[in-house]
């Protein structure tokens, strides 16, 4: 197994409030700079990078990556914090709220993946997310990397966001290198194999949680956004207007006074 320690982490904002942030795959600590400016001084925010992303060293295939992201972002809950995750992030968000109910004071999950929940409630709309994804995993069953990324990266943005050409080489050459930690957590994602959502388990996540999702996203997401607040005990779901899935990079203003409010209601209750 990394040590923990071998991760890279940047401090974002100067604010009281600690806030854990988790990015999602293919992105980077930095994508969080947006939110942390519009939280104007709210909050700091803790960010570290996933393994095989940003600065952080690359994943070498050993152990379970959804394990090790998970271990790594527990190292950096050294006293009570909020957490804020997005799209895979939100997954690991959403483990930690279940296994350190005591060190997270809330969670904000934004667009998590947790594909498990719609296939109970709404296979339909995950076999048009995977009729969608094909390309993607045909690029991926071929070794093309570089493909696999810019049809990943096409799937989940909008029809607004910078085509891969007039992306920086910079950036296209990160995403290549992370896309690989996709097939690595399907199972997770899809099969629920960690368990997430056996009797009891979610129970565990007591403290306030906000579900966000975009108004121009993949469809199968408000169906697992509120199949996932159904399944916990306090939590609420809200809607960034105009946002597709990239809600926290896309939409920060946005974002952070939802995020304002929700950590505002969380303390007058």
């Amino acid at each position: 197994m990394k040590d923990p320690s071998s991760v890279h982490v940047r401090t974002l904002g100067h604010g009281a409030r600690k806030v854990l942030t988790l990015h999602c795959t293919i992105a980077h600590s930095g994508a969080w700079s947006g939110l942390a400016a519009a939280l104007e001084g709210e909050a700091t925010l803790i960010a570290p990078d996933m393994l095989s992303h940003g600065r952080s060293p690359d994943w070498d295939g050993q152990g379970d990556y959804f394990d090790l992201t998970t271990e790594m972002a527990a190292a950096q809950l050294t006293e009570p914090m909020d957490v804020i995750g997005h799209s895979f992030g939100g997954m690991i968000a959403l483990r930690l709220a279940t296994e350190y109910p005591d060190l997270i004071r809330s969670a904000v999950l934004i667009e998590p993946v947790f594909f498990a929940i719609a296939k109970q409630d709404a296979p339909e709309l995950v076999e048009k997310h995977d009729h969608e994804a094909q390309p993607y995993t045909d690029a991926l069953v071929a070794g093309d990397m570089a493909l696999a990324a810019r049809l990943f990266n096409r799937m989940w943005s909008t029809d607004d966001s910078p085509r891969w050409p007039d992306l920086p080489e910079r950036t296209r050459a990160a995403m290549v290198r992370g896309v690989h930690v996709v097939p690595a957590v399907e199972d997770v994602l899809f099969q629920d194999q960690k368990g997430l959502l056996n009797p009891g388990v979610l129970d565990r996540a007591t403290m306030p949680i906000l579900i966000l999702s975009g108004s121009k996203t993949h469809s199968v997401m408000p169906a697992i956004g509120q199949g996932l607040q159904r399944r916990l005990t306090n939590a609420s779901c809200a809607v960034v207007e105009r946002a597709g899935h990239m809600v926290p990079i896309s939409h920060p203003q946005d974002t952070a006074r939802l995020v304002q409010q929700f950590w505002q209601d969380a303390r007058d209750r």
